[in-house]
């Protein structure tokens, strides 16, 4: 199995927990770092299965918008996974919520080599922990939902 955390540096990693945890008063550090780890895990598929329509649970958002925070370090570990991952928030809506997506995400997560915190993917209604983040994904083609790779060759799109 891969390790996630180890495509950050120890320092960006530092930041990023921190800020979620900053994001979040009263989380643990342990949790914090839990959420950025299947964030990772999240953009790594998603860079690794363009094809695949995936969205993350809303408490990895919370860790994928902490990512996102730092953008120099979210280039950085884009670059190195080939493709840039761009995101697409939405308010949410639970008339939008694709009851399949979470399923067919954490497939797609363990196909890129990982093993899944299942806690942390729940859906909307069923999160193990609450967090700050207030968007909710669709997945869908055409540069809407959740994610759109893209190439880092061109310019990170």
């Amino acid at each position: 199995m891969r390790n996630a955390l180890a495509l950050l540096t120890p320092e960006g990693l530092e930041g990023v927990v921190a800020t979620v945890v900053d994001n979040n008063p009263g989380m643990e550090e342990s949790m914090a770092t839990r959420i950025v780890a299947e964030a990772i895990k999240f953009v790594d598929a998603g860079s690794q299965f363009p094809d695949v329509r995936i969205a993350p649970s809303k408490v990895v958002d919370e860790g994928w918008h902490a990512l996102i925070l730092h953008t120099a370090l979210y280039a950085k570990l884009c670059k190195g996974l080939g493709r840039f991952v761009h995101h697409y928030p939405e308010r949410p809506d639970p008339e939008r919520f694709d009851e399949h997506v979470l399923t067919r995400t954490v497939a797609t997560i363990e196909q890129a080599g990982y093993k899944v915190d299942s806690e942390l993917w729940a859906g909307p209604t069923k999160s193990l922990v609450g967090v700050a983040a207030q968007c909710q994904h669709t997945p869908c083609s055409g540069g809407c939902g959740p994610i759109r790779p893209g190439n880092c060759a061109t310019s990170g799109e």
